[in-house]
């Protein structure tokens, strides 16, 4: 299978940088796969798991937004904050659950009551994504 250059870069580090075969991204109007030769395309990027596969593997990174751009040189993606799941604590994630929830509770306002909700409605969604 054909490979390209994929960069996924967070405001902390650059976390990955080689090549591979395919990439699954959680764009913000759906989900894509990226393989060698696609299409130049920017896409926002929701919070989810970005899958990357080479070389036989499968790596699974939780991303919490930003963009992604295929162009000639492959796919670059800034991520707004990327962990790779094997690192994410189950007992963590519960509680960012339980602290969300309290943030839809506590809301004030509408701005900020649509901000808890969403943050929710993804914590929620990686959850389940992740088995957990």
């Amino acid at each position: 299978m054909a490979t390209f250059h994929f960069d996924l870069v967070s405001p902390e580090k650059l976390l990955f940088s080689g090549d591979v075969t395919q990439v699954d991204v959680p764009g913000q109007e759906g989900d894509f796969g990226v393989f060698a030769g696609h299409a130049p395309f920017v896409a926002m990027m929701k919070p989810g798991v970005l899958t990357v596969y080479g070389d036989g593997t499968r790596q699974r990174i939780v991303v919490q937004g930003g963009f992604a751009e295929v162009g000639p040189t492959g796919l670059t993606v800034l991520a707004d904050d990327a962990t790779p799941v094997e690192e994410i604590d189950s007992a963590t994630l519960t509680q960012a659950i339980k602290d969300a929830e309290e943030d839809v509770s506590d809301a004030a306002d509408p701005a900020s009551l649509d901000t808890a909700k969403t943050r929710l409605e993804h914590l929620k969604t990686l959850k389940s994504a992740l088995g957990h």
